[in-house]
């Protein structure tokens, strides 16, 4: 009875390893490439997946998007500053057959292709650009890099360049240029608030000028406006034509004597 329970206990050993090595589940994210003899029969799942063990194998690609950290790059621009970028690249698998095919191992693949597409891109920018137009940038790298990686079966959905890390050297350049900016904004719109008060006095002035009794009563709402502070000393301007006749006579006066 012993050599046949060692057997049966065989058997169901070999059936054991059988079935772990045939069956595979999937999840709803990921597919399976099967190889059968070498070659390749084509993607399957989610779900159960039967396998010919020793046969066929299998390699399980993930089609969830992956968030992928460009490391910090030196990177001299075009109007020769030298800067550290960082970036990320959002991508997904679309084609489980060409990403395990076309391509070794597409996540290093798709990590090199934007490291020398993000030194490449940023050094034909000058540093103005790489500060400003981020948008514009970003949508140039997620074009040429989903350019490259279309082959492979990946699709490039966005990247985004993190951080610009400038010499010391240049930030406080950047901050005096700032500075000097700033202060020409508000010597423009010193000068502008100038131009336009000037611009109202002048047409008050022609407008009372027409109208001599509004030149009157814009003085007497002068002065009420200084009784309101209860100033202790209050001025009172005379205009220079009340005191006319007199230098008229005055001027006459030493004419006529002088002749004398």
């Amino acid at each position: 009875m012993a050599p046949v329970n060692a057997g049966v206990i065989a058997l169901i050993a070999i059936g054991v390893f059988i079935l772990a090595n045939a069956i595979r589940v999937l999840r709803e994210y990921e597919r399976g490439c099967i190889f059968r003899l070498g070659r390749l029969i084509g993607a399957k799942g989610p779900g159960l997946i039967l396998l010919i063990p020793i046969v066929d194998k299998m390699v399980k690609v993930s089609y969830r998007i992956v968030a992928m950290d460009v490391p910090s790059q030196d990177i001299i621009t075009r109007d020769n500053v030298s800067v550290k970028v960082n970036a990320v690249v959002y991508f997904r698998v679309i084609d489980a057959t060409r990403a395990v095919v076309e391509v070794e191992d597409f996540l290093y693949a798709t990590s090199m292709i934007s490291q020398t597409t993000l030194r490449s891109v940023l050094g034909q920018k000058e540093l103005d650009d790489l500060l400003a137009n981020r948008e514009e940038i970003n949508q140039i790298l997620q074009e040429i890099i989903d350019d490259q990686t279309e082959p492979w079966g990946i699709k490039v959905t966005a990247v985004e360049v993190k951080n610009v890390d400038l010499p010391e050297s240049m930030q406080r350049a950047i901050a005096r240029q700032a500075e000097a900016e700033r202060e020409k904004r508000a010597k423009i719109i010193h000068a502008d608030g100038e131009l336009q008060a000037a611009d109202k006095l002048n047409q008050a002035a022609q407008i009372i000028s027409a109208t001599p009794i509004g030149l009157q009563l814009r003085y007497l709402q002068t002065l009420g406006e200084v009784a309101a502070e209860k100033n202790s000393t209050t001025l009172f301007p005379i205009p220079i034509d009340l005191f006319r006749p007199f230098i008229d006579l005055a001027e006459r006066w030493n004419r006529e004597g002088g002749k004398e």
